[in-house]
């Protein structure tokens, strides 16, 4: 069945239930009208937030119009993204973007005006009984108060904030739209231009002709245009560093840290801890040079299936099995809220017509999450819908066990839930497989997730620490030193058993992150965390379970390092990494057992 169906063609059980969010859009235009009648009426404290009585009533009515917007929005963008297409939702989906940005710039002035207090006037507020389930809030503002600047330059530097957004908005632009990649031949012979989304496509070919020319043919195109990509890249450290001055930080990565109150050893262990373990990447490497049968693995080969042709066919409800019994290990409650996740349609499983690709856990405080999948039967959905459960849990736990003030845990944080939940399914579907062939083929997508996940993110990582601090130190970032660092890294990070190809170089011209400085880091501590968790779930048990479910329940309540450190894992320290390297490690000798 080659034909998408119509989003009204979609049995209703394969359909999320929006009506636990609003039963219909008379309930949605109501809330809406709140909204904007409350609106009208927090402009009233402007000019009192002195007294602990205003300052409260203040916050409840700011917490009651960001949660009605929040519903309002992400229902609107929920039912737009069923299909993209229709006029209605796209309407609606503009409406509460309108909404949201109305609703910020009413409420811009609580923070500002309550940071203008002397130092005691704050501390008083923070002391006073009145406003202590505020007392958080307040320390918060209290933290960040000494890198927020006047009243005329702070609205100085907001009115810089589109200028901010170029380099960004440029690179888009040229990779996205203007930058046209050759044609290369597939397996069969025929020409097919490259694109960014056949670009992992080429490289997954059995055929090396095949992955040698595709990867010739991106970075090529890349270097034509090195100087225009690497101006456009030291601009964005230009700004970072213009922010982290006028905001008196001692250095961009510390200004990056400083919203999730992190010291900048997390960042600097996390690579240490890396460096020490990259002789098992490159006994990795070596595997995969044995397994490929080649002389010289060449960076074209880190894709290529190590695996002849496997394929798992596994339909939604066999997903949905297994995941459950690869969760056992998180104990009866875990499982219930799961189960009530797949029975009361908390899931928008298959693909329609319109339908927005990709997938995501989303939704609204006081509501059950929702996951929108675009469901085939095979290996990497099963793993998507766990991990999209994995999310959905992690939000409908802190929101039962969280005021709505602090249910939002941090993107710090975000990736543990989902991370450890797949990786309790890997070490299930690994020890029920008997076949070898699978075994060798469910080994290889863990490792490659190491690869990408922590190796890979960690050496970006490095590279915008390298590049930032030598243009702190006043260097200039012309293309041959950018590709110099990134070539160099890659020798470090994949070792002399393989051959780093030059046209690597470039590979710092193409990765969108850079343009989000500091912020790849968290794929690689989230993945450590989420291994690390897992390792003492199955070693431990009970005790260890009760840990990960308290942290599960504590959202935003605390700092991100605070909420890990209690549940077990210290992220201040190297000891997750080592822990997630020791898996790795025992990865790699099941692997290297089966190759024998």
């Amino acid at each position: 069945m080659n034909q998408l169906p119509k989003r009204k063609d979609v049995a209703l059980e394969h359909r999320w239930n929006l009506e636990d969010l609003f039963p219909n859009q008379q309930a949605w235009d109501k809330e809406y009208q709140l909204v904007k009648d409350d609106l009208k009426e927090i402009g009233r404290f402007e000019g009192k937030l002195n007294d602990p009585a205003a300052i409260k009533k203040c916050f409840e009515l700011e917490d009651k119009i960001s949660l009605h917007t929040e519903r309002l929005y992400v229902y609107a963008n929920m039912k737009h993204h069923e299909d993209m297409a229709d006029p209605t939702y796209q309407a609606l989906s503009d409406k509460s973007k309108k909404l949201s940005v109305e609703a910020n710039e009413a409420m811009s002035f609580i923070s500002p005006e309550i940071l203008s207090l002397t130092d005691e006037q704050l501390h008083k507020l923070v002391e006073n009984p009145e406003l202590s389930f505020y007392k958080r809030t307040l320390e918060e503002m209290i933290r960040q108060k000494q890198h927020v600047l006047s009243k005329t330059e702070e609205a100085l530097l907001a009115q810089v904030g589109n200028l901010s957004q170029a380099p960004g908005t440029i690179f888009g632009m040229l990779n996205n739209a203007d930058l046209k990649f050759p044609k290369v031949k597939n397996e069969h012979g025929e020409e097919i231009e490259l694109t960014h989304g056949r670009y992992i496509q080429f490289l997954e070919s059995k055929d090396r002709e095949v992955r040698k020319q595709a990867f010739e043919a991106m970075y090529s195109t890349y270097a034509k245009q090195k100087n225009t990509l690497a101006a456009t890249l030291a601009a964005n450290v230009t700004k970072n560093i213009f922010y982290a001055k006028a905001r008196k930080y001692p250095s961009t990565l510390e200004m990056s840290l400083f919203g999730d109150n992190i010291k900048k050893e997390v960042y600097t262990n996390l690579i240490d801890a890396i460096h020490e373990s990259l002789p098992l990447m490159y006994r990795y490497m070596e595997l995969r040079k044995k397994l490929l049968k080649v002389d010289e693995l060449h960076m074209y080969d880190l894709f290529a299936p190590l695996v002849d042709e496997y394929k798992m066919d596994i339909t939604f409800p066999e997903a949905k099995q297994m995941v459950k019994e690869s969760l056992k290990p998180l104990g009866d409650d875990y499982l219930g809220i799961l189960q009530e996740g797949f029975d009361n349609r908390w899931i928008d499983i298959y693909e329609n017509e319109g339908k927005r690709n990709g997938a995501y856990s989303w939704g609204a405080y006081g509501t059950h999450p929702y996951v929108l999948l675009n469901h085939k039967d095979n290996l990497n959905s099963m793993f998507t819908l766990t991990h999209e459960m994995g999310h959905a849990l992690h939000s409908y736990l802190s929101d039962v066990n969280q005021p709505y003030r602090y249910a939002q845990y941090t993107i710090f944080l975000a990736e543990v839930a989902s991370t450890l939940n797949e990786a309790l399914l890997m070490d299930y579907m690994l020890k029920k497989s008997t076949d070898k062939k699978e075994k060798m083929y469910l080994l290889t997508y863990y490792m490659d997730q190491f690869r990408t996940t922590v190796f890979r993110q960690t050496m970006f990582a490095e590279f915008e620490k390298i590049i930032h601090e030598k243009a702190e130190q006043g260097e200039s970032l012309t293309p041959q030193l950018l590709s110099q660092i990134y070539y160099d890294l890659n020798v470090l990070y994949y070792g002399k058993g393989m051959v780093v190809d030059q046209d690597i170089e470039m590979e710092w011209a193409r990765i969108p992150h850079f343009y989000n400085s500091f912020y790849v880091y968290k794929y690689a501590t989230g993945f450590s965390a989420a291994t690390s968790f897992a390792k003492q779930i199955l070693e431990e048990g009970e005790p260890a379970v009760q840990r990960y479910i308290g942290f599960l329940k504590s959202g935003g309540s605390d700092y991100s390092i605070n909420i890990l450190k209690r549940a077990g894992v210290d992220m201040s320290s190297p000891e997750p990494i080592k822990q997630a390297m020791s898996v790795f490690k025992e990865l790699l000798e099941q692997m290297e057992a089966l190759a024998k």
